[in-house]
């Protein structure tokens, strides 16, 4: 098939990408490349630099290359950034998916698989989150994402173009990118690679579901071939605190170092974990990689680096 993968030089799109055209499809790749990297790009791609903000030149794209399926991940990610910039949030994750959903209604698209948050989805409910709890996001983050799945919707009932959205919790892995948000792994690897002292957010015992990035690239495969319309999480319905984040780096790295406290983030819930068993009964996907053996992959890669 041919697919268009937005934000495919980034952390999570840049595996999808290396795991369709593996599958033998035909994969053309937008990114603005303001916080994906070159380096991820698979050279089998089609590269084509571009802000999905710019209207013009992404229905120019689009009804050119005539995808089959959209996979759209680019999107402003900063939960912390939003809450001072919701406007800019607001631009890239709203407007920015408006600009491609308007094309591909022109260019006969027959589904689009959107990369959404699951983590900052549902508020301060109990734990774990299902796709049937009502959503409470916190964040100018979360409530445009939530926006972006509403506007699926529409699309799907007016338009008649597919969807799933798949709600991630927090991905990690190789090619994470340590300024983006709820990469915290990432941002402790960066930290000591340069020999600063990590700083945790807030008093650690804080949790968040930590789901390996090659098990959300089997999400967006499975996706491919389901008739399912919806929403989807993708997490491992495990809570795992900062404190035992930093705890597992530092003993996997054979470090000696002390913990250190920072100040509270704003708009960020105090824990999160998503029920996957309406994504296993949908899909057939289920996590397959653990905290443990994650984190030691993740850490093989930043050595290697």
């Amino acid at each position: 098939m041919k697919i268009l993968v937005t934000g495919g030089a980034g952390f999570i799109a840049s595996h999808v990408v290396d795991q369709y055209l593996d599958l033998g499809h035909q994969i053309t790749v937008i990114d603005n490349l303001s916080t994906g990297q070159k380096a991820n790009l698979n050279p089998q791609a089609k590269f084509i630099q571009c802000d999905i903000t710019d209207k013009e030149k992404i229905q120019e794209i689009i009804l050119s290359e005539q995808p089959e399926i959209i996979n759209h991940h680019a999107a402003h990610i900063q939960v912390g950034y939003s809450v001072e910039n919701p406007q800019f949030d607001a631009q890239n994750n709203i407007l920015g998916l408006l600009n491609i959903m308007q094309a591909a209604k022109k260019a006969g698209v027959k589904k689009v698989i959107m990369a959404s948050t699951g983590g900052a989805m549902y508020g301060n409910q109990e734990t774990p989150f299902s796709e049937n709890m009502k959503e409470q996001p916190l964040s100018p983050y979360g409530i445009s994402k939530r926006a972006g799945e509403l506007y699926l919707n529409y699309y799907h009932e007016i338009q008649q173009i597919p969807f799933i959205v798949l709600r991630y919790s927090n991905v990690y892995g190789p090619r994470q990118n340590a300024h983006g948000e709820s990469g915290v792994i990432a941002i402790f690897l960066e930290m000591i690679g340069e020999g600063k002292q990590l700083v945790i957010n807030g008093d650690g015992t804080h949790t968040r579901d930590y789901v390996y990035v090659s098990d959300v690239v089997k999400a967006n495969v499975l996706a491919l071939d389901s008739d399912f319309i919806g929403e989807l999480n993708i997490g491992t319905q495990t809570e795992t605190s900062t404190n035992q984040v930093f705890d597992k780096l530092v003993a996997e790295l054979a470090l000696d170092l002390k913990k250190e406290y920072g100040p509270e983030r704003i708009g960020e819930q105090v824990t999160s974990s998503l029920d996957y068993s309406k994504a296993k009964e949908i899909l057939g996907w289920e996590p397959s990689v653990g905290f443990d053996e994650g984190v030691k992959k993740t850490v093989e890669w930043f050595k290697s680096k």
